[in-house]
C-alpha cells in the first residue's frame, strides 16, 4: 500500500478514470486527477506532499509543463512517471530535466498502460523512495492571494535589468528584464520566491504587463538621450495561448512609438513541447510585429531541430548548467555544438550565468559571442541601470 498521494495528469477523461481506478485498486491511499495543467497546479499548491505524478508526455492537449515547474519550486512533488509513445531523444531529455530539478524521474511506461507495470512502479517507489520521501520537506509557502494582488496594485513588483554583452569587445547587446518584489515587510523577494505564486494564482499576465510598462518607459527615456536599447522579457507557454496578451504588447509598442525590434521575448525550451496552433500563431504575430524571439534554457528541454528550423526564433540562450562545469568534456561538446547550430540557423547564441574570468575566456575560445552573468554585470534597478549606462556609455 502507498500511504501518500498520487496525481494523475491526463486530458482524456476515460483514460484518466481508468488510471485512477487502477491506482486505487493497487491500494494507493490518495489519488488526485487533473485534466489540464491549471488543475494540476491547483492540486500541487493545495497538497503538502505529492509522492508521484503520472503524466502522459505525448498528450497534445496538455501543452506546457508549468505544473512541474511549480512543483519543483514548491519542493512538494517527489517523483514523476511519464508515459506515452515517446521517441528515444525525448526520453533522454526527460531524464536530463529530472536530474536538474528537485523532482526525481521514477520511471517511463509504454502505452498502453498495464496494471502490472503500475504495480512495478509503485513497488519501486516503496523500495527506494517511500521511507526517505515521507520525511517533512522544506516547503515554500504560497503568499496569500490578497497579498499578491495588493502588491501588484501598489506597484511593488519592479523591473530589474541585467545587461547582455558582446563577449569579444565588451559592447552592450541589450538587457534582460527580471522581476523583484519590493515587499514592504519581507524585503526584496527574488523570482524563486514569487514566480510559483503568481503562476498558481494565474496572475502571471498582470505581473508581465507591469514589467512591460516599466521596460517601455525605461527604453523611451533612454532613446530620448540617444541610446537605442533593446530589452528581453520572459514569457511562459501558458501565456502564449492568450491572444489578448499579444494584442496588449502590440498596443503598448504603438503607444510608445517603439519598433517591435526593441523587444525580445524569451520562451523556455520546455514550453515549446507540442505547442498548440494558437500559441504558434501568437509567436508568428510577435515575429510579424518585428519582435525578437528567443529559446531560453536551451539544451535541457524538449525542442526538436524541426521546431528550431520552422518556428520564427532568432536567438538561443544556452542554459547555465553547461557553464557551471565548463571544463567538463561533455559540456564543452554541448557548447560547441550549440554554437555551430546557432550559426547554421542564423541565430544568435547567448550564454547565461558567466560568473568568473575562466568561464568567460573558455566560452570565447569555444566560439561564443554573446553572454550575461554576474562576472559581467549584476541585475540592477532601473535607476541604477540608468546610472550604469551613463558611466559606461555603451554602444548598442
Amino acid at each position: 500500500m502507498i500511504e501518500g498521494c498520487v496525481l494523475v495528469v491526463e486530458s482524456h477523461a476515460l483514460q484518466r478514470s481508468v488510471l485512477v481506478n487502477w491506482l486505487l485498486n493497487l491500494q494507493v491511499a490518495c489519488v488526485l486527477s487533473a485534466g489540464n495543467a491549471l488543475q494540476a497546479v491547483d492540486h500541487i499548491c493545495r497538497q503538502e506532499i505529492i509522492d508521484i505524478i503520472f503524466f502522459d508526455l505525448s498528450d497534445g492537449s496538455i501543452n506546457n509543463l508549468d505544473f512541474l515547474s511549480v512543483g519543483s519550486k514548491l519542493g512538494n512533488v517527489r517523483t514523476l512517471v511519464v508515459h506515452g509513445e515517446l521517441p528515444l531523444a525525448l526520453l533522454r531529455s526527460v531524464s536530463r530535466l529530472s536530474s536538474l530539478s528537485s523532482i526525481r524521474l521514477l520511471g517511463v511506461l509504454d502505452k498502453p498502460l498495464q496494471p502490472q507495470a503500475l504495480q512495478k512502479i509503485l513497488s519501486a517507489f516503496k523500495t527506494h523512495h517511500s521511507a526517505s520521501l515521507r520525511e517533512p520537506a522544506a516547503k515554500l509557502e504560497l503568499t496569500p492571494h490578497a497579498e499578491v494582488l495588493q502588491g501588484l496594485i501598489a506597484g511593488e513588483f519592479q523591473a530589474w535589468y541585467q545587461p547582455k554583452f558582446n563577449l569579444h569587445d565588451g559592447r552592450l547587446f541589450g538587457a534582460e528584464v527580471l522581476v523583484r518584489w519590493e515587499h514592504p515587510k519581507k524585503g526584496l523577494l527574488m523570482p524563486s520566491n514569487l514566480l510559483a505564486t503568481v503562476v498558481a494564482y494565474d496572475l502571471i499576465d498582470d505581473m508581465f504587463k507591469q514589467l512591460l510598462e516599466q521596460g517601455l518607459e525605461f527604453m523611451s527615456r533612454q532613446r530620448e538621450q540617444g541610446l537605442d536599447l533593446g530589452l528581453a522579457f520572459n514569457l511562459t507557454a501558458s501565456q502564449l495561448v492568450r491572444d489578448d496578451l499579444v494584442e496588449h504588447i502590440v498596443q503598448r509598442l504603438d503607444q510608445y512609438k517603439m519598433p517591435g525590434s526593441a523587444l525580445m521575448f524569451e520562451v523556455t525550451e520546455n514550453g515549446l513541447l507540442d505547442l498548440p496552433p494558437s500559441a504558434v500563431e501568437n509567436l508568428l504575430h510577435l515575429h510579424q510585429a518585428g519582435c525578437g524571439l528567443s529559446i531560453d534554457d536551451f539544451g535541457i528541454g524538449f525542442s526538436s531541430l524541426r521546431q528550431l528550423a520552422h518556428l520564427p526564433f532568432n536567438q538561443l540562450k544556452l542554459d547555465t548548467v553547461f557553464v557551471r562545469d565548463v571544463d567538463d568534456l561533455g559540456n564543452r561538446a554541448v557548447i560547441s555544438s550549440s554554437v555551430a547550430l546557432a550559426k547554421a540557423l542564423r541565430m544568435d547564441l547567448v550564454v547565461v550565468g558567466i560568473e568568473n574570468a575562466h568561464e568567460l575566456h573558455t566560452l570565447i575560445s569555444l566560439g561564443c559571442s554573446f553572454g550575461q552573468g554576474f562576472h559581467l554585470a549584476l541585475p540592477m534597478t532601473g535607476a541604477d541601470f540608468s546610472l550604469w549606462l551613463k558611466l559606461h556609455a555603451p554602444a548598442v
